[in-house]
């Protein structure tokens, strides 16, 4: 609805989420403007889900509801200008009662709008003649179709060939869209628009249904057989499907167990109860391979659904999964909020990836709405993956989740041969470069065999650090406490936290020195050395300056499984995933720095990443090799990695989670300060704190204060950033807790610069 707000009556948008009693006779309320949706916008999950976002997110009732809605259905106030009807009774000059004329005699709105770029406009608005108002519009605007039906009676009159041809078309079908009729008739435009006037049709523009893509079904499900261990955890989630229960299974499979095909078999048999279900990918970069694989089986069934889409695209997916017409709903986080009617099962495979959490409010987990909407919904939700995070295995050991497990690759394929090369050893024996020799000379015996490589390399750019020789200061983003990395492609240093770039210094701005040292290596840079290295094969790089356009991914993996190129190398974008049939060595350049990244889940994070890039290599022929270049061989991280030995990984961090109490033993809600003003930005922080400790007092509540202090990131595109962490059992005396103290803290003005959030479980904290 349009309504008038704040003290300036400024127009706006507006939705009702709930109806209360009407205030007392007395009590000022400002009147509804206009009503513009004829029918509610939300369905009644869709509401319950903004209430229980913001419960548990601490986000506003305006985040909830732009997350759930796609954007091209979310309204703008545009301002039109209008004649005055009836024309009021005032004294104009003869050009301007000529001007007048000519806008009232505007044969299209269009036309209207084209004449009023006039000086003598600003007059008629004076005098009244005009008028602006507020008029609702939408981001993506509907499409339309113009009908054609047979006007009724027909009118005895002679027609044309042609407009017969066209009414016989019309009394044999009814009612028909203007571009079909005239495609079927062999008519232009023109013999509509002549048969209209002669009133022998009656015309109608009508909102567009969305067209699915004729998809064809290329596969037969039949082609899809199961292992028996396969068999049996399909059996175990369908017994939930059938009964209509809400259920929690986790699936343990080691890479390459053929998941995906359960996956498949599952969601069959569930479109054969007449349920929908949503499938949940944590990376763009996978959806175009797994969406391939379910539309060849399921055909327009399938709809995709993330952030890469156009409004339109999002849209018309959003319709056709509201209406019914596609029942599959494949994408990453958002797609959990996929408007379906009758949920059968909700699948989220690599349960454990970061990309599953939202860094902007509201900052939910899908993980945790995927629960909120099966219970719903009344149906089971499994989560998947080769290496399931701590407190999914965790709650799976506790019987919160039942655990299910895929412990042999898919036709008894054994696990890849993994070598750990100690680099400190490479450098002494005189190997400067990135490359050890085992994995060069692995690499020289896999292309020779005509099978491909994959390299992982969780850095892109040329040069990850540019210091000086002279003081060994970093070159610093001006805007962000970070150095930059230097990219050769454009001869510039970037900054990739803000994008802002800037060409290479001539002296240190800190001492003035005129020497600078290049450190370190990217993607950039490894696929230069590959080319020279290996110059018969083709090196296809993935990283995000390579992947900008909406179909990257798909035409550079695709280029890559019809083997247009040999050796891959990339970002994490390649780790996970993926099933390339001719891959057989996979190389982990170096991740170290990932393993002491100051968090408490930088372990798992490497131990997942390792484990699941390994796991590309030999998914076919089963003689994968891969290769872990590392200066801590004798890591326990890596060693659990190398022998994808997640059990052993698990009991190991799990320990350490107890003993320093972190998820899964508690939960922690984090209030992140963030501001141009450092003093300001600390003193808030602070005071956040003292409000913290007094209201704790009223509330009794057992918990861990960490901070405040500066984030790791200090300062990030001109903003200065503190942090402090509570550790907490999430409850909802907790949660009103710090709604309290957020809104006090909102009310102090010499804190209204200052950005205050909270997020609950973030997985960084720092």
């Amino acid at each position: 609805m349009l309504v008038p707000f704040g003290r300036g009556n400024r127009e706006r948008v507006g939705m009702v989420l709930e109806c209360q009693e009407p205030p007392a006779a007395e009590t000022a309320v400002k009147p509804v403007l206009a009503v513009l949706d004829a029918l509610p916008v939300l369905q009644a999950e869709q509401l319950d889900l903004v209430f229980w976002l913001r419960e548990m997110t601490f986000c506003t009732y305006c985040d909830a509801i732009r997350t759930i809605l796609p954007a091209g259905m979310q309204l703008q106030i545009v301002q039109k200008t209008v004649l005055v009807q009836p024309k009021p009774n005032v004294r104009l000059s003869d050009e301007e009662e000529r001007y007048y004329q000519i806008l009232n005699t505007a044969s299209t709105p269009a036309a209207f709008q084209k004449r009023l770029h006039h000086p003598l406009a600003a007059n008629l608005l004076e005098k009244g003649l005009l008028q602006q108002v507020s008029a609702a519009k939408s981001r993506v605007q509907e499409s339309k179709v113009k009908l054609l039906s047979l006007a009724d009676p027909l009118p005895e009159r002679k027609m044309t060939p042609k407009q017969q041809s066209l009414v016989k078309l019309l009394q044999e079908c009814g009612t028909l869209p203007e571009k079909e009729a005239c495609r079927r008739c062999g008519i232009t435009k023109a013999v509509v628009q002549s048969a209209e006037k002669n009133g022998l049709l009656v015309c109608e523009m009508r909102v567009a249904e969305p067209i699915a893509e004729d998809v064809p079904v290329t596969e037969s499900l039949e082609q899809v057989v199961l292992t028996e261990e396969q068999e049996s955890v399909m059996e175990q989630v369908l017994q939930k499907v059938l009964a209509e229960e809400t259920a929690y299974f986790l699936l343990h499979g080691v890479t390459g167990s053929g998941k995906t095909r359960v996956f498949q078999k599952l969601i069959a048999e569930t479109l054969k109860q007449g349920k929908q279900a949503i499938l949940l990918v944590p990376e763009i970069a996978l959806t175009p391979q797994i969406v391939g694989q379910f539309q060849s089986l399921f055909g327009n069934a399938v709809v995709v659904m993330h952030s890469a889409l156009t409004d339109r695209q999002r849209q018309d997916a959003y319709q056709r999964m509201q209406n019914g017409t596609a029942k599959i709903a494949i994408g990453t986080r958002s797609a959990v909020f996929a408007p379906v009617q009758n949920l059968g099962i909700l699948i989220v495979d690599e349960e454990g990836e970061r990309t599953y959490k939202s860094e902007n409010a509201p900052r939910y987990h899908a993980i945790a709405v995927a629960r909120k909407r099966c219970q719903t919904h009344h149906c089971p939700l499994l989560l998947a993956s080769a290496t399931p995070s701590i407190e999914s295995y965790y709650y799976a050991k506790k019987g919160v989740y039942t655990l299910l497990k895929l412990k042999q690759r898919y036709r008894n394929m054994p696990l890849p041969e993994v070598t750990v090369v100690d680099m400190n050893r490479e450098r002494q024996l005189g190997n400067g470069t990135p490359f050890s020799n085992t994995l060069l000379d692995a690499m020289q015996e896999t292309l020779s065999q005509g099978k491909q490589v994959l390299l992982l390399l969780n850095r892109r750019g040329y040069h990850t650090m540019i210091s000086c020789c002279s003081c060994n200061e970093p070159v610093y983003c001006p805007n962000c406490s970070v150095p930059m990395t230097y990219h050769k492609v454009s001869d510039q240093l970037m900054c990739h936290y803000c994008g802002h770039m800037q060409p290479m210094p001539e002296t240190c701005p800190h001492c003035g020195g005129k020497q600078f040292r290049r450190m370190g290596f990217g993607t950039q840079q490894m696929e230069e050395q590959l080319q020279l290295l290996f110059p018969k094969a083709n090196v296809l790089r993935m990283d995000a300056d390579t992947t900008g356009s909406r179909y990257a991914y798909e035409e550079k993996f695709a280029a890559f499984r019809n083997k247009e190129y040999e050796i891959m190398v990339g970002t994490q974008m390649i780790g996970k995933g993926l099933d390339f049939p001719d891959v057989t060595l996979v190389g982990v350049l170096s991740l170290d720095q990932a393993l002491f990244a100051g968090d408490f889940r930088s372990y798992e994070r490497t131990f997942s990443l390792i484990t699941q890039v390994v796991g590309r290599s030999g998914r076919r022929d089963g003689n994968g090799k891969a290769v872990i270049q590392t200066i801590n061989p004798y890591n326990q991280t890596l060693e659990y990695a190398a022998d994808q030995d997640y059990k052993s990984f698990y009991n190991n961090e799990i320990e350490l989670r107890r003993l320093l109490i972190y998820p899964p033993y508690c939960d922690i809600i984090s209030a992140s300060f963030i501001g141009e003003n450092e003093n300001k930005v600390a003193m808030c922080a602070k005071k956040f704190f003292e409000l913290l400790i007094e209201e704790n007092e009223n509330c009794k509540q057992k918990i861990i204060v960490l901070g405040p202090s500066a984030a790791k990131i200090a300062k990030l595109n001109n903003c200065y950033r503190y942090r402090l962490s509570v550790k907490c059992k999430n409850s909802k005396n907790i949660r009103n807790m710090f709604n309290v103290i957020q809104k006090n803290i909102s009310k102090i003005k010499e804190y209204k610069d200052v950005s205050v959030s909270l997020d609950l479980n973030p997985y960084d904290l720092n």
